[in-house]
């Protein structure tokens, strides 16, 4: 088990977790998820070909649980739709 499909378990089980963007960018790569820095503003979007939505992320840091349910929700969504 690699520490993205860690980081991922750990913010299921305990999204209030100290979780920085950092942690979200790793886990974007595992799963083929675009997460791009912000141009203007302070919002990571990240998103994927087999999603409509694009999510968006605060780069403040923690980050809130809120996002990070979010945030796991879409990753599942991305895995449903890619079969793993």
């Amino acid at each position: 088990m690699s520490k993205a499909e860690k980081l991922l378990e750990k913010m299921q089980r305990n999204p209030r977790d100290n979780f920085s963007i950092e942690d979200i960018e790793s886990v974007c790569r595992l799963y083929g998820l675009d997460c791009g820095a912000p141009k203007r503003g302070s919002h990571f979007t990240i998103s994927h070909e087999s999603q409509e939505a694009i999510l968006t992320v605060p780069h403040k840091r923690p980050i809130k649980p809120v996002y990070i349910r979010q945030f796991v929700s879409y990753v599942s969504a991305v895995r449903m739709q890619s079969g793993d």
